[in-house]
């Protein structure tokens, strides 16, 4: 616990060389009162200047001796197998990483009191009636759902302090990763290319300065249980684009709207989906950035 600036927060962030890992890293790495240990499967950290150490979540030894060497407060578990039609070819990679990997980190946690913030997703549901609150019952469609279903339930019972983040269709900065979202369709439509872009999957773009926001408040807080982290607006994956291409005064007419049938990708997608949001507004006071604030911040930062 924090007292007159003396005691520090000791923050643990798997999967550190990620998107959310990254900006998570950097966000912590201005704090006063945290002292900040990050890892990843790498051998190095993309992140400058942060005490960094290479582990393989897959490994229990390798990660429970990384845990029980740093003895962490909180224990930020961003690294996950995120690709979602890749999982259902890879099931068992998908399945070490995702569902073994949180036991593992689950059993170190345990035996020295810290607590986990774990990032779970839109997809363990079905996509029929959403958006979904905290309490609505899980229909995974895809192999990745079902692997980020069964993370939150070795939490549930693995006896240590836990709090689920659920969130859906990340964008934001992370100048060291893959394009996001908001990038690929910038340099896309800049370059002239066409891209198509499904019309009827719904959801609520959760900016990723958003969604570390609500991790910091967690620790804050030390809020256990679950909660849902996403943006204001709900919309379709094809009206978010169009709303980049407004932004960024981008031709709207290289934008093909399709259907999610049309692209017949191996891994079956939840349609009417995106998360209610009302609890982490209410317990934590989370206010997420509009879409135009966030690709304002976007363009700004990176020069976009």
């Amino acid at each position: 616990m924090q007292t007159n600036g003396l005691v520090k927060n000791r923050i643990l962030i798997t999967g550190s060389n990620g998107m959310l890992g990254q900006r998570a890293v950097q966000f912590y790495s201005s704090k006063e009162n945290i002292e900040l240990l990050a890892t990843s499967v790498e051998e190095k950290s993309v992140v400058d200047s942060v005490e960094y150490i290479s582990s393989d979540i897959k490994n229990r030894d390798s990660i429970k001796k990384v845990i029980y060497n740093y003895c962490p407060d909180f224990i930020v578990h961003t690294a996950g197998f995120t690709n979602v039609d890749l999982s259902e070819k890879l099931r068992e990679e998908a399945w070490k990483i995702n569902v073994k990997g949180v036991e593992y980190i689950g059993e170190a946690a345990r035996a020295i009191d810290a607590h986990i913030i774990h990032i779970s997703t839109d997809y363990i549901f079905d996509g029929k009636n959403g958006p979904y609150d905290e309490n609505a019952n899980p229909d995974p469609l895809g192999y990745y759902g079902r692997t980020k279903l069964a993370s939150e339930n070795t939490l549930k019972i693995s006896g240590t302090f836990f709090t689920i983040l659920r969130t859906n269709v990340l964008y934001g900065i992370a100048p060291n990763s893959r394009p996001d979202f908001v990038r690929w369709v910038v340099s896309s439509l800049r370059n002239k290319q066409e891209i198509s872009i499904v019309k009827d999957q719904i959801g609520n773009p959760t900016f990723i300065d958003d969604l570390v926001q609500a991790i910091n408040k967690i620790i804050e807080f030390r809020k256990i249980g679950v909660y849902n982290i996403g943006g204001k607006e709900f919309l379709s994956r094809l009206d978010f684009t169009y709303k980049i291409a407004d932004y960024f005064n981008l031709s709207k007419s290289l934008i093909l709207p399709i259907t999610t049938e049309e692209l017949k990708q191996p891994a079956r997608r939840p349609l009417k989906s995106g998360l209610l949001i009302l609890k982490a507004e209410t317990e934590l006071g989370y206010k997420p950035h509009t879409i135009s604030e966030s690709l304002a911040a976007m363009k700004q930062e990176l020069n976009l």
